[in-house]
């Protein structure tokens, strides 16, 4: 059998790969999130990470929340796909979401147009990962 189009890297796949690294760049930037200065637990603003995301104590409580599910998931292939569709849905919601609640009373993750992009750009890799690749793999394990 060719190997050319396989989405395994070593012994894990795609999607064990995929949920691996984001939930590892979540639990650093989650981390690296409470080193920023923030106006409160839940302020509509915060301080900026890297200078351009804006955070709050609980946007970096949900990065850590997010990493540690992605890690765990990526463990198996069933769990990796299964959480990088789910994480991924869940941040095109949150895109969608941010779009609109953007300097309101609403905005209790401190979102900001830079985090709308990372957002969106998050769940087309994460979705697109998570319901395409490894189909083959899934179907004989």
């Amino acid at each position: 059998m060719a190997t050319t189009h396989s989405t395994r890297t070593g012994s894990r796949s795609l999607n064990q790969t995929v949920a691996l690294l984001f939930g590892a760049v979540y639990l650093v930037v989650g981390a690296a999130g409470f080193l920023v200065d923030s106006n409160g637990f839940a302020a509509t603003d915060g301080g900026k990470l890297l200078g351009l995301f804006q955070v709050n104590p609980l946007h970096n409580i949900a990065h850590l929340l997010i990493g540690a599910a992605l890690l765990l998931a990526g463990r198996t292939l069933a769990s990796a796909r299964a959480a990088n569709t789910v994480v991924g849905a869940a941040y095109l919601l949150l895109g969608i979401v941010g779009l609109f609640i953007l300097g309101s009373d609403a905005n209790i993750l401190a979102l900001n147009a830079a985090d709308n992009v990372l957002h969106f750009a998050t769940a087309v890799l994460l979705l697109g990962v998570g319901a395409s690749a490894d189909k083959r793999d899934a179907a004989t394990r």
